[in-house]
C-alpha cells in the first residue's frame, strides 16, 4: 500500500509554461492556426508531461497484462480460458497481432505475468504472478483488497522500471479471456450506466451470448454490490488483475512524468480505474483508437479525451494504442521541424 500511495501523491500538474510556450510556436508555424487539429493538442500536452518543448520520445515499450478470470466459467466468451495462456506463448515466439504492429511502430514488448492461471518458463515473461486467476465475481470478490493493491504496485513498478531502462513513453495492453467481462462492470459501477448500452460481443458472442454477459455482469454486482465511491472497492469486486496492473503501469508512468497510451475496452477500464483512484493522472494519458466495443467510447467520454483512429478494431494486446504511437512522433516533428512564418518569408493571414 505504501507504494501506491507514495505513487499517487507523486503525480503532478503539467508545466503550463510550456504548454503556453508550444501554444505560441504554432501559432507562428505556417499554416492556419489549430489546422493540424488534434497533432496540435498532442504537441501542447506532450510538452506540458516532459517539460519540454521538443521531446525525444525515441524509446517507446508497450507492456502487456496476462490474467485469468473466474468468471470465465459462466461462459462469457466465445473462447476457452486455456486460450490465455496460449496466446502468451504467440506473444513470447513473436507471432500475434501485437508482435507485428509493435516492431512497425518501433514499440518493444514487455509481458507481464500478473495473474495466469498456468505457469509459463520463460526468460521473456516477466513474473509478477499475483494469483493465479481471479475468483468469479458472480460469487464472491474478483480478489481481496490486498491483492488488488499488489496488483497495481506491480503495474507501477514495471513503469518504474520501465522509466530507469529508457522508456520515453509507455502504451498498455492486456490478454485474458473474458476480461471484456469485468471491464464492462467495472465501467457500469464506475458511472451507472445501463449494460445494455455498454456491454459488447467481445471474442465474437452471438445474441444469446450477450444478453448471458449482461446477466452476469448483473448478477456479479448485485452480489457484491460494489462502492463507486471507492476505487479499490470497485476494483476487487469485479475487476481482474490485469486491469489493475495496467492501471497501477499509468499512475506508476505520470508519477515519473511518461506520456501512457490507452488501448481498447480492457485499457481503457484501467484508465478509468486509475483516474478514480487519483484524476490527475488523466493529464497523462492519451487515447489510441476507437473499440467497436460499445463501452470503450463510453470510458473516454468519462475521462473527457476522443480516440484519434476509428478502425473498427477489437483484439486488444494494445494493438490499438501502438499503432498509435507514430503519432507522438509527428506530433513532436510538425512543432520542431516546421519553419515559422517569418523563417519561410510567408505572409500571415490578413489582419
Amino acid at each position: 500500500m505504501k507504494t501506491l500511495e507514495k505513487t499517487l501523491n507523486e503525480i503532478n500538474e503539467l508545466d503550463q509554461k510550456m504548454m503556453d510556450k508550444a501554444q505560441i510556436r504554432l501559432d507562428q508555424l505556417t499554416k492556419p492556426q489549430g489546422s493540424l487539429g488534434k497533432l496540435e493538442e498532442m504537441a501542447i500536452k506532450l510538452a506540458g508531461i516532459y517539460g519540454e518543448l521538443f521531446p525525444e520520445l525515441q524509446n517507446k515499450v508497450h507492456i502487456i497484462m496476462a490474467g485469468d478470470h473466474g468468471v470465465a466459467e459462466e461462459g462469457v466468451s466465445a473462447y476457452p480460458q486455456s486460450v490465455t495462456t496460449q496466446m502468451v506463448h504467440n506473444f513470447l515466439a513473436n507471432g500475434a497481432a501485437i508482435n507485428v504492429l509493435a516492431e512497425g511502430s518501433g514499440a518493444k514488448l514487455k509481458i507481464v505475468d500478473i495473474g495466469m492461471i498456468e505457469d509459463i518458463d520463460n526468460d521473456l515473461l516477466v513474473k509478477a504472478k499475483i494469483k493465479a486467476g481471479t475468483e468469479n465475481m458472480t460469487k464472491g470478490p474478483a480478489m481481496t483488497r490486498e491483492e488488488a493493491v499488489g496488483a497495481l504496485e506491480v503495474g507501477i513498478e514495471q513503469a518504474k522500471k520501465a522509466v530507469e531502462e529508457g522508456a520515453d513513453i509507455i502504451s498498455t495492453g492486456e490478454v485474458g479471456i473474458a476480461n471484456t467481462t469485468p471491464s464492462s462492470a467495472v465501467l457500469a459501477v464506475f458511472t451507472g450506466l445501463d449494460l445494455n448500452k455498454v456491454v459488447g460481443k467481445g471474442t465474437g458472442l452471438n445474441e444469446e451470448g450477450v444478453k448471458n454477459k449482461i446477466d452476469v455482469i448483473q448478477r456479479a454486482i448485485d452480489y457484491n454490490k460494489p462502492d463507486k465511491e471507492d476505487a479499490l472497492d470497485v476494483l476487487a469486486s469485479v475487476g481482474g488483475l490485469e486491469i489493475a496492473g495496467m492501471a497501477g503501469v499509468m499512475l506508476g508512468a505520470a508519477a515519473m512524468k511518461k506520456a501512457v497510451v490507452i488501448d481498447g475496452l480492457i485499457s481503457a477500464a484501467a484508465a478509468l480505474t486509475a483516474y478514480k483512484l487519483c484524476p490527475g493522472v488523466v493529464k497523462y494519458l492519451f487515447p489510441s483508437h476507437k473499440s467497436a466495443e460499445p463501452g470503450h467510447i463510453k470510458i473516454y467520454e468519462e475521462l473527457n479525451l476522443e480516440p484519434y483512429i476509428d478502425l473498427q478494431m477489437r483484439l486488444g494486446e494494445g494493438t490499438g494504442a501502438v499503432l498509435a504511437l507514430p503519432f507522438f512522433d509527428q506530433a513532436v516533428n510538425i512543432i520542431r521541424d516546421m519553419a515559422t512564418f517569418e523563417e519561410a518569408g510567408v505572409s500571415k493571414e490578413n489582419d
